[in-house]
């Protein structure tokens, strides 16, 4: 949700004369167009224009059909897609399902199945499901990529070949020493320099090359492998463009009605996975570009569902390819500074004057460099970096059966082996518990390794009777779910064992995994992140008058509770982390930015920023001050950290963070003149300067974007920030570095008790601290 700061209005102007002249009529707003949505446009129309050609020419299809499929895609899923920056259009993964219904149905027929699939994913946008199709495993999902990929790739190489491909892989493959026997020299040739193109246009060095480089590499590699064949005057198959009064519109199918649905259904289901898993590609793209932030909303994945079926059931009733979200196109979209849909809007009406008034410069391309562009488009679709992914998760066995399913039987039937093979493997998991007991140092260790359920529940019974009365227990659970007999089963031995005089601690191998742990637990409902608990859940006894409740009311000795804590340390993330404290004990620290915040216990750096050891340089004092250099206070101690981080750690940002309710705030604004001059008022006299500032004689006032301050202290803290930030700048140290631009100065105000943070906007004098959102993570 973005935030908006409301228009500042003057009430002290002066009011209107009864006898001003009228105001002039209300004319509608001019639609305009961004520069850059223009230039995005242009980047993607060149890369679209030669693939839609060639994922046409792999199809079967006429290769006018590729064209309506890329403008339709363009213009209607641009207009009402829910993913502004998305491009949709033919895509690859579409290749194999639309040639075997072209086969076996014919192309008119197709064209139907095209519109009863859009009409199908309206009625799913209109159920608002589109979520669940995110569902799906992804190593399913990267099968079926890769198993059209390799179907894509096989039939290719025999048009590389100067051949005819056949209707399947295994058909394909018998074919093909037959095909490399009877070669084609001339569409060898001309293949072979598409593809040299292709690899080696992103790589050319220098500034010349950077400049190249803005131009598409499939634009190029069919341009010049086109020219090269003109030149050389090879007589090669061509693009042939029938005459658009001749174009094949869509006609009902024939067929058994079984058959027909599944047609259906499998179009439907590959459009939709692969055009809401682009959509949420491209906010991940989006979220990582600044210029972007508050301008782009995130995608509405009912909504991008309702604009694919719209424009599946255009570009099927005129003749068109089926249409889904394109993961290249999109992505050169993002990358080259597209800032809303009218730039996949204005790409899809190039490709309408392109496809009327370029016909013959098209029909003068070989049908081998298109072949060859498509083949090179089918061979990345097998990523390794997807094959690592499953392999770490590992799912490479639901991988590798949908890949196999996809090129042996069709897209549908590599899907479903996927999918069952996926529920086998995960009821494997769930019943695969294995529960082991041994003593060690007088300690029994009982480890469970596996989800507890019902099903281990006798297992676990007979391991936990194998502890003798009145010893010490280790419970090592490495699984991420507890079903409700195995929980009950494990508390009441506990309590048991603890009754008989014996110690029991339950323990996790996975920090971060939400498993239930009965120890200390009684009653209680929470999730506690550390092993120092959350007490809102416990009654507090009293506090004895001479301990004034140092244990935080637990009854719990705090030396206990911090031997606890550093004893949970050792066993459980210890382990985990030596490798990385190791690494950073023999580099040294390395951090990239200078963290100055406050001493309060409630902030938790490390938590609120998700960094990790060894990523920031901390420093905290009461209230996040920066004294101004020359002070003669004997605080040397802040001026020294920000020297030593910038002169010697290099740290490229700095980040002053307020927080609500401090407490030297608080102090700040109660404090009386006079009185005795405690450490305390004299280290608070930094901030006088924040206090004059928010009484309007130290700069423009500062606010948060979407409400108000809620009190004098919360305005208090977000001034000292920007107060401390214009500390900062005094130093030399700092001064020096922000001039030579090695240095970037941040401003931040965490809510406590609502868990949010404002970074300080980056506009200079705005004095605005903007929402960040959760689930963009970017500001809103």
């Amino acid at each position: 949700m973005s935030a908006c700061v409301p228009t500042r209005t003057d009430d002290s102007a002066p009011s209107q004369h009864l006898h001003q002249p009228p105001s002039p009529p209300h004319r509608p707003r001019r639609f305009r167009v961004a520069g850059a949505d223009v230039s995005a446009s242009i980047a993607v129309f060149l890369i679209a224009l030669p693939l839609s050609l060639g994922i046409a020419l792999a199809t079967g299809a006429p290769l006018q059909a590729g064209l309506v499929a890329a403008a339709v895609g363009g213009i209607v899923v641009g207009r009402l897609g829910g993913c502004p920056l998305q491009v949709s259009g033919p895509a690859a993964g579409l290749t194999v399902v639309t040639a075997d219904l072209i086969h076996q149905y014919g192309w008119r027929a197709t064209c139907a199945i095209t519109v009863f699939a859009g009409i199908a994913q309206l009625g799913l946008g209109c159920l608002r499901v589109a979520r669940t199709a995110l569902a799906v495993s992804p190593a399913i999902v990267h099968g079926m990529l890769a198993g059209i990929g390799v179907t894509i790739a096989v039939a290719q190489l025999h048009i590389v070949l100067g051949g005819t491909p056949q209707s399947s892989v295994p058909d394909n493959l018998r074919a093909l020493p037959g095909q490399l026997a009877d070669l084609r020299p001339a569409s060898v040739s001309v293949s072979a320099l598409t593809l040299a193109l292709l690899m080696l246009w992103p790589r050319l060095p220098g500034r010349a090359g950077r400049i190249l480089r803005k131009a598409p590499a499939a634009l190029v590699a069919v341009a010049g492998a086109t020219a090269v064949a003109a030149l050389a005057g090879l007589r090669l198959p061509k693009v042939d463009l029938p005459s658009w009064s001749n174009h094949a519109l869509a006609t009902l199918p024939d067929g058994p009605v079984l058959g027909l649905a599944a047609a259906v259904l499998t179009i439907t289901l590959v459009c939709s996975v692969q055009s809401l898993l682009g959509a949420v590609a491209v906010d991940k793209l989006v979220a990582a570009r600044p210029d972007l932030s508050g301008r782009v909303a995130r995608s509405d994945l009912d909504r991008e569902l309702l604009g694919q079926g719209a424009a599946n059931i255009a570009s099927g009733a005129l003749g068109g390819l089926p249409i889904a979200g394109v993961a290249v196109r999109s992505t050169a979209n993002v990358n080259a500074g597209a800032v809303s849909r009218n730039s996949t809007m204005l790409h899809g009406g190039l490709v309408v004057i392109a496809a009327l008034l370029t016909a013959p410069a098209l029909e003068l391309i070989p049908l081998a460099s298109l072949a060859a562009l498509v083949m090179s488009v089918g061979i990345q679709m097998v990523s390794l970096n997807h094959i690592r992914t499953v392999t770490r998760h590992r799912e490479v066995l639901v991988y590798v059966v949908t890949t196999l399913g996809v090129i042996g039987f069709n897209v549908l039937g590599g899907v479903a082996l996927g999918v069952a093979v996926a529920v086998a493997v995960a009821l494997h998991r769930l019943t695969r518990t294995r529960i082991t007991h041994e003593e060690r140092e007088g300690v029994h260790h009982v480890q469970v390794r596996g989800q507890l359920t019902f099903l281990a529940v006798p297992r676990l019974s007979r391991a936990l009777h194998l502890v003798p009365h009145g010893t010490d227990v280790v419970v090592e659970l490495d699984g991420s779910f507890m079903d409700h007999a195995a929980y009950e089963t494990l508390q009441d031995w506990q309590k048991t064992h603890t009754a008989q005089g014996g110690s029991v601690d339950i323990t996790s191998r996975r920090p971060g995994t939400r498993i239930s742990a009965p120890a200390d637990s009684g009653d209680c409902r929470c999730s506690p992140w550390t092993p120092w608990r959350n007490h809102q859940c416990h009654e507090r006894p009293p506090a004895a008058p001479e301990s004034g409740g140092a244990a935080g009311g637990t009854g719990e000795p705090t030396g206990h509770e911090l031997a606890r804590g550093i004893s949970a340390f050792q066993r459980n993330t210890a382990p985990l982390v030596r490798g990385e404290l190791a690494r950073l004990a023999r580099e040294g620290q390395r951090p990239s930015q200078l963290f100055l915040t406050c001493a309060d216990s409630r902030l938790v750096t490390s938590m609120i920023t998700s960094s990790g050891p060894g990523d920031l340089f901390v420093v905290r004092n009461v209230g996040n001050l920066v004294p101004l250099p020359g002070e003669e206070s004997g605080d040397d101690s802040v001026s020294a950290a920000i020297e030593y981080a910038v002169d010697v750690l290099k740290v490229r940002s700095i980040t002053v963070c307020g927080h609500s309710g401090c407490g030297a705030m608080q102090a700040l604004i109660s404090s009386e003149p006079g009185g005795a001059r405690t450490p305390l008022k004299r280290w608070l006299r930094h901030g006088l300067p924040s206090l004059d500032r928010m009484a309007g004689t130290g700069g423009s006032p500062v606010r948060l974007a979407g409400r108000e301050p809620a009190d004098a202290v919360e305005q208090l803290c977000l001034t000292n920030v920007v107060q401390q930030l214009e500390h900062l700048r005094a130093h030399d140290s700092v001064s020096r570095a922000l001039q030579a631009g090695e240095l970037e100065l941040h401003g931040m105000y965490f809510h406590v008790g609502e868990a949010q943070a404002y970074l300080l906007s980056a506009e200079e004098g705005d004095g605005v601290f903007t929402l960040v959102r959760e689930e963009a993570g970017q500001p809103a």
